[in-house]
């Protein structure tokens, strides 16, 4: 599974993932897009988008695309506070299915 972390989530919560094949958009050459053109960018190419970013599923088009998007719901997008999102979104990342949006609070 082909994962995605959008630019507002560290980096190193690829760590905490290392079961999936994990990118993050500065990886990709992608953290100058905006929301919409970056989801352009990453159809068909990855199947999650993890994010913090909670206006994404309310701003874009989710349904018709060929990836889900999870958003992780923390006090901030400090490392320290999402690694508590880790169980709940591995759980979650098998059940999910392309045109989908989750949130995780933790």
């Amino acid at each position: 599974m082909r994962i995605l972390l959008d630019g507002c989530v560290p980096k190193h919560l690829a760590k905490e993932l290392t079961e999936y094949e994990v990118s993050t958009v500065h990886e990709m050459g992608w953290s100058n897009l905006d929301d919409g053109p970056l989801l352009d960018a990453m159809d068909g190419r990855f199947e999650i988008l993890v994010t913090v970013d909670k206006s994404i599923p309310k701003q874009q088009r989710i349904a018709n695309r060929s990836f889900a998007v999870v958003v992780l719901r923390a006090r901030t997008n400090r490392l320290a506070e999402l690694i508590h999102c880790v169980p709940e979104l591995r759980s979650l990342l098998s059940k999910l299915k392309s045109g989908q949006a989750q949130e995780i609070t933790c």
